[in-house]
């Protein structure tokens, strides 16, 4: 886990745990098959191991770790059924976001969307990948702000979570961030021109991307998937 993470007051002690271990799990800096010591990370922290327990529970309900009684928490190796389940649902959920933020978008949102995008197009020129995902991420929780709907993206984060890890693994010749980035800006003109039916048809190819990148990303990586 990265020296660099460090608790503070913004959040309960669990969350800003699971937040922790869920991004470091994501961007593959701890690697399916590890077991997680709850005691090393309350140490890790100078907590109880009760919120580490509780930060556990919730990776578990991410489908990113499996508790096992008796033997300890492992990060678990990627699903690709569970990564399509995802990709449905969030598909489900964003464009019907984007219909309704197409019908309500102000000038003040535009500007907030096309900064993002800004942010994202230097992030990706200078390759800095973990930028990039974090930007990626904000651009699709505009979407919900703007939508006034900040719940969905609650339940997007959690279904996310085992998308996530294909999306870091194929950030490359698979679904590089400058093909990405294209795509958010066919999402940011469809929202411009307050066209509810274009955006719904950006976003869906968008989030289409995940069908054709599984399974290439999957044969360079067996070892990261389960065998289904």
């Amino acid at each position: 886990m990265s020296e660099s993470y460090n608790l503070t007051n913004s959040l309960p002690v669990n969350q800003q745990i699971y937040h922790f271990l869920r991004k470091d799990i994501v961007d593959c800096t701890i690697p399916p098959g590890t077991l997680l010591s709850e005691k090393e990370i309350s140490t890790r922290f100078c907590v109880s191991r009760q919120p580490v327990r509780e930060a556990f529970i919730k990776l578990a309900e991410a489908g990113l770790v499996q508790i096992l009684p008796q033997r300890g928490t492992f990060v678990m190796k990627i699903s690709a059924k569970r990564v399509a389940d995802g990709r449905f649902i969030r598909q489900a959920l964003e464009c019907a976001i984007v219909r309704r933020a197409a019908t309500s978008i102000t000038p003040e949102q535009l500007l907030a969307l096309e900064h993002n995008l800004h942010r994202q197009t230097l992030a990706a020129q200078n390759n800095q990948i973990r930028e990039f995902l974090a930007l990626d991420d904000e651009f699709h929780y505009l979407l919900t702000q703007i939508a006034n709907c900040t719940l969905a993206w609650e339940t997007i984060e959690t279904i996310k979570a085992t998308m996530d890890r294909v999306r870091f693994l194929s950030l490359s010749e698979v679904s590089p961030p400058e093909s990405l980035i294209e795509q958010h800006y066919l999402i940011f003109e469809a929202l411009k021109g307050r066209d509810p039916d274009a955006a719904e048809r950006a976003i869906h190819e968008h989030l289409q991307e995940m069908i054709y990148s599984i399974t290439p990303i999957a044969l360079q990586n067996t070892d990261w998937f389960e065998a289904e």
